[in-house]
């Protein structure tokens, strides 16, 4: 038997026997134990036909662990390994169950209307239905463009009933962004009497239908009838340490290569998520349902004086708070204003020195009743350095500020949601939960950042009091992610037409006639999505090029032996503002295959962060 070790650092394979006396199945995949240089550690089998070298008597192995993965997921793992540059048993590690399983459940008899609707089931929407079957059929790799507020439990329902799906041998697999909206999204299959799991043993022994978040692109079922990624956008996807994979990635290649029909969905799909890949669309009327109404103001000529809150701020304000029977059904009016702590830029009131760190010269933020700095934490009293004197003012606000003058505007109490979540992200058309739970104040107001968007289930509006702080951001990325927060806004929300006027989106911005902001408004994202593509290809950016960061004190001298690689090829190497270096290819084969033929250092002081998003 080959074997690799967990040990990640030593890439190297070891061959072992199987001792005469053990009786547990050994199969490509098994967890087991060796013994190497002394000590013991786990690894897998990654091959069962090994014949040693003559003369060669291989030590046995030690200890049957249980169960792995699959082969077709070894031999995925192998190229995720060249693909994002990483240990091949880092990927191994999170495609195998967090302790021993040493037997696998059986497979209970599906009930009879599993291929056919559940009992109580409603029939999927027929457009639905169609571009299911259109994109099971193909084989191949299609993303559905679907507005926010479809119920995607219905898309899921036609692929596990087509008869295509039926006919093929395995389970279906669905990704979603989120633990969270995986639990939900399986007790909906289970109540409505699918055979619905998110269990690695019941995955592994060939549950029909295997639901999870990320590291379900992993899962242990032996075969795929067919896989769904639902809200493939979503940056939850991508892992954010080293190796930086993508789920959305794993599961296109892992369809691919059992030939099996992979589904992505998005409200607003990324150029590098449609790149190579089918495009299907509703009709523009449904699709403009679909999203939720948007009203954009313009503060490019706003009065000073009026801070943050425009006067259509006020009214949309008023609007929900003067009747309290909408905040109980729908939820509470939703400020988004992504920029923690109370002030984040200050300066004197009398002499305008900027507030800095008097150890790293970095600008400070309020904190509580003095000064911290956020790269080095170095607290300070809040006195001007230069003065002496005890008066600031804010330059940039903080979240927590806004909560405050808020409160003071509308005469309400105003809870403040920043911090991480309890639990994931609601997903679309599930049940709303009773606010104040997971630390959700139960106030009629919410101011937050980002997390509101995440933990709030429900809103009568939602307001964004400066969108260009992720419209104009310096990133390559920054429509993609603007539009991730229009989506879940508009999720928030709700369908335009389908509940009072006041429910919307408000949008203050000083760029007022931004192509992204206008697509959204419409309803209609195929303007912008021409746009961006246009624009990555004149720039040589993903997916027409193929990129990765290095950073770390090692990262100089790899980066030396890289660009010594490199000579010849179309592969080069610059260096970034921030401390870090550039590898830039014309496509992965090329930038990956260099990656893998330059040893790495010695040590932990290299990050290499293949398609990196923060560029």
């Amino acid at each position: 038997m080959r074997v690799r070790t967990d040990v990640a650092a030593l890439p190297k394979l070891f061959d072992y026997a199987v001792p005469p006396s053990w009786t547990d199945e050994i199969i490509v995949g098994t967890r087991v134990r060796v013994v190497l240089h002394g000590r013991r550690v786990g690894g897998w089998v990654v091959d069962d036909d090994v014949t040693p070298p003559p003369g060669i008597e291989p030590q046995p192995l030690k200890i049957w662990s249980g169960w792995g993965p699959p082969p077709p997921v070894v031999e995925l793992a192998e190229w995720a390994g060249w693909r994002w540059a990483g240990p091949v048993a880092f990927f191994l590690g999170v495609a195998s169950p967090p302790g021993p399983v040493r037997r696998l459940p059986p497979v209970p008899a599906a009930p009879p209307f599993a291929s056919g609707g559940g009992a109580g089931e409603r029939a999927a929407a027929p457009e639905l239905e169609a571009m299911a079957g259109r994109a099971i059929a193909s084989g191949g790799s299609t993303v559905l463009r679907l507005p926010p507020t479809t119920d995607l439990l219905d898309l899921v329902l036609a692929v596990v009933n087509d008869p295509a799906t039926v006919a093929r041998p395995g389970g279906v697999l669905v990704v979603v962004p989120a633990t969270g909206w995986a639990e939900r999204l399986c007790a909906r299959l289970v109540r409505r009497g699918y055979l619905a799991t998110m269990d690695w043993a019941q995955s592994r022994a060939g549950w029909p239908i295997v639901v999870g978040s990320r590291a379900a692109a992993w899962t242990a079922l032996p075969h795929l009838a067919a896989a769904l990624v639902l809200d493939a956008h979503d940056e939850s996807y991508r892992e954010e340490s080293a190796p930086t994979y993508s789920a959305v990635d794993v599961v296109t290649e892992r369809c691919r290569r059992e030939g099996s029909p992979c589904i992505l969905t998005s409200p607003c799909p990324p150029v590098v998520v449609r790149a190579e890949r089918a495009l299907e669309v509703l009709p523009a009327p449904v699709e403009r349902a679909g999203w939720s109404a948007v009203e954009c103001v313009d503060r490019r000529g706003a009065d000073p004086r009026t801070g943050m809150f425009s006067e259509e701020f006020v009214r949309l304000a008023r609007s929900v708070l003067d009747d309290p029977d909408l905040v109980a059904q729908r939820g509470p009016l939703v400020c988004f204003y992504d920029r923690t702590g109370r002030a984040r830029l200050l300066a004197c009131a009398a002499c305008g020195e900027l507030a800095q760190c008097t150890s790293c010269g970095a600008a400070v933020g309020q904190h509580a009743s003095g000064l911290r700095c956020p790269r080095c934490g170095n607290e300070r009293p809040l006195i001007c350095a230069a003065c002496g004197r005890l008066r600031m003012k804010t330059l940039r606000a903080g979240v927590s500020r806004l909560r405050e003058e808020v409160a003071a505007l509308l005469g309400v109490e105003v809870g403040e949601v920043s911090g991480p979540a309890r639990a994931g992200p609601s997903g679309p058309g599930g049940r709303g939960g009773a606010r104040g739970g997971d630390g959700i104040p139960a106030t009629p107001v919410l101011m937050g950042t980002e997390a509101v968007l995440h933990r709030v289930r429900r809103a009568s509006a939602v307001a964004f009091l400066d969108i260009d702080l992720h419209l104009l951001a310096p990133r390559f990325s920054a429509t993609d992610e603007t539009l991730g927060l229009l989506v879940r806004a508009s999720r928030l929300v709700g369908a335009r037409h389908a509940g009072p006027a006041s429910a919307r989106i408000l949008v203050q911005t000083r760029v007022p006639d931004h192509p992204v902001l206008a697509a959204v408004a419409r309803g209609d994202l195929g303007t912008i999505a021409a746009e961006e593509e246009s624009m990555r290809r004149s720039a040589g950016l993903p997916p027409f090029s193929a990129l990765a960061a290095l950073s770390g004190p090692l990262a100089t001298g790899y980066v030396d032996d890289l660009r010594g690689a490199a000579i010849g090829t179309d592969v080069t190497v610059s260096e970034l503002p921030d401390s870090r270096y550039l590898v830039q290819a014309p496509d992965h084969t090329a930038l990956c295959d260099l990656l893998g033929a330059v040893p790495r250092p010695a040590g932990r002081g290299l990050r290499v962060e293949v398609d990196p998003a923060a560029i």
